[in-house]
């Protein structure tokens, strides 16, 4: 796991930047996400740069280095994230003549350039975010895993295209078109995450999850092309329902389970794994000690205003951990470690969400004991549906269906009465929760969309609701005859999954310098299971820690009611908060202010919510 940043100037305008310049203010941004190394490349004429900040993970020779150039100097890369399949890939690629001069797997991604060009990232398995310069074709060429584990923003002038790993890096670095986007500020106080491929700057972009991007010197930046859809793939509407037995899925299920785990523990590094209490993470921890020669390490966080209670992972976690033979650790944290490390949170934080704390004190931990790669069971929960979602918006759903066609007019007339004893969101009911992407937004929004002119410059909130379109776009997503389990699942996963705890993952884990692997968010892995997860008898979390554990998991792991990896925000940071509702809306301004400060001068937050 790395930084990149990349400059390329198209079109026959100036020279606004010194390239090495501005790559060099990129990669001191982004110095916590590569300290063991930096490089930069650019090209004579002065119209293409890259750069590298190094995590090394897979071969920590010099000869691992980026960017990366071929030996004929015409393809060059600059590269973040793992590839888990590159042993095969070049073992394929040597036999078609490919001669390689490093053990690492970003040389992997030049041979397989050359050979297939942008379908390249038809072979590749693993998490990535790269820019590739084709000196032959004069073209840019950026790409970005399927899930969208990796990050990877943009920025266009009209002649010259920034890239970077983080948005702060861009800023740091300098984009000229910061004026506030709408939609991302709209987004944010709809969802606590600001959805992509908006940000909150008007000037900056994600390249979307599954997408590839082309910029040609001749014929400027293209439309990103998407190259993967999860959605479609979980959905799965086109594709019937095999006759499976429990003895099949188990098989189909144990299988993928080991094969995705022992891929994300390809590394020339020790690996670890974030152990909690719960299914996921304590499946992870079995499958990950039998894929690893030596005893595993494993770490959990635990909370002091959780001791004692149910919240409380440390003795599960220990249990388990006495049980397969790891090397355990347990890190405390008190509401004062916290007060004092907050400001580098949203240092940190490169987008502002109303989580992550949790995984920014996981990795802190975990970096402390000299851990630079971590397994968590982050997607567990999207997959084999973990949530309440998975039930609450099939209900919704069935409520709400009949009175779709008045939908709007009940709320508006429903909304001031309810309002003074409930959460807005039960008035919404009558406009949103008809279909699957109204009844997601009830169920996973902060603020509902008429609430949001009260907190912004009304015209602001309107605009970017528009652009947003946020009903429409959930709902373009899946179809609407799908399947309600998985629906909410490829609503989960492309929207809650992508959006934040990704995201979170990433720059939390990264101000650490730590790589954080996810087995379950995973292609290969999602392919394996899919006909799997078209059979609705069967209840996956209970499968999945039957195959992890030989078909006898622990007690205490299976008996344990879902707690979450929740963090005490709300006792320490919001003490009267009063419901989850109210103190997510309370958080939701603070992450605001402090992460905008002043120059939030459009919000409205002075108002104290229900």
């Amino acid at each position: 796991m790395c930084g990149i940043g990349a400059i390329f100037r198209y079109g026959n305008g100036p020279l606004k930047d010194d390239p090495r310049e501005w790559l060099e203010a990129v990669n001191a941004r982004q110095k916590a996400r590569g300290p063991d190394g930096e490089g930069l490349w650019v090209s004579q004429d002065q119209r293409v740069g890259l750069g590298h900040r190094r995590l090394a993970i897979i071969d920590l020779s010099p000869a691992g280095r980026q960017p990366m150039a071929s030996e004929d100097g015409l393809v060059t890369v600059t590269f973040n994230g793992e590839i888990y399949n590159y042993k095969e890939l070049r073992a394929d690629l040597e036999t078609r003549g490919c001669r390689f001069r490093s053990h690492s797997d970003t040389e992997v991604l030049i041979h397989l350039y050359r050979l297939y060009g942008p379908r390249m990232v038809d072979h590749l398995r693993g998490m990535f975010a790269f820019a590739l310069y084709d000196a032959k074709e004069r073209g840019l060429f950026l790409a970005r895993d399927p899930f969208g584990i990796k990050p990877l923003y943009y920025a266009d002038d009209g002649g010259t295209l920034k890239v970077a790993s983080q948005v702060k890096a861009l800023l740091a670095a300098g984009v000229r078109n910061t004026s506030p986007d709408p939609a991302g500020h709209a987004g944010f106080f709809l969802w606590g995450w600001v959805p992509e491929p908006f940000t909150l700057y008007t000037g900056i972009r994600a390249l979307p999850a599954g997408s590839t991007l082309w910029v040609s010197e001749s014929g400027g930046v293209g439309e990103p092309r998407l190259f993967y859809d999860v959605a479609r793939e979980i959905v799965g509407a086109d594709a019937p329902s095999p006759s499976l037995k429990l003895r099949d899925v188990e098989d189909i299920l144990g299988r993928a389970l080991e094969e995705t785990v022992r891929y994300h523990m390809v590394s020339d590094v020790p690996v670890g794994v974030f152990l909690s209490a719960g299914v996921d993470s304590t499946s992870l921890t079995a499958l990950a000690s039998r894929c690893s020669p030596i005893p595993l390490r494993t770490f959990t966080l635990g909370f002091d205003e959780f001791r004692g209670k149910l919240d409380d992972e440390t003795p599960v976690a220990e249990l388990v951990a006495k049980k397969l033979g790891t090397r355990h650790e347990t890190g405390w944290v008190s509401k004062k470690d916290l007060m004092e490390r907050l400001e580098h949170v949203f240092e940190a934080m490169d987008q502002p969400s109303i989580d992550g704390i949790n995984t920014y004190l996981v990795s802190k931990g975990a970096a402390e004991r000299g851990l630079k790669v971590a397994l968590s069971g982050l997607g567990g929960d999207e997959l084999f549906g973990g949530y309440p979602s998975f039930r609450h918006i099939p209900m919704i759903m069935k409520v709400a269906k009949p009175l779709e066609a008045v939908g709007r007019m009940l709320r508006a007339a429903a909304e001031p009465a309810l309002g003074r004893f409930a959460s807005p969101k039960y008035a919404g009911i009558f406009e949103y929760g008809g279909s699957f992407g109204g009844a997601y937004l009830l169920r996973r929004a902060v603020y509902m969309p008429w609430e949001l002119p009260r907190l912004m410059d009304p015209n602001m909130a309107r605009e970017g609701l528009e652009r947003l379109a946020a009903v429409e776009e959930l709902n373009r997503s899946v179809q609407e005859k799908a399947d309600p389990f998985r629906a909410v699942s490829a609503l989960e996963v492309t929207q809650y999954m992508r959006n934040m705890l990704l995201r979170d993952s990433d720059w939390a884990g990264m101000a650490h310098s730590l790589e954080i692997r996810v087995p379950l968010v995973d292609v290969a892995f999602l392919k394996s299971i899919t006909a799997v997860l078209r059979h609705k008898a069967f209840n996956y979390k209970q499968l999945v820690a039957r195959c992890a554990w030989d078909g006898t998991p622990p007690e205490a792991i299976v008996g344990r009611s879902k707690t979450g990896f929740a963090v005490p925000i709300s006792e320490w940071l919001i003490p009267n908060a009063g419901t989850v509702g109210s103190w997510r809306r309370a958080w939701l301004k603070e992450v605001y202010r402090s992460f905008l400060g002043s120059s939030a001068s459009w919000a409205r937050l002075e108002k104290d919510d229900r």
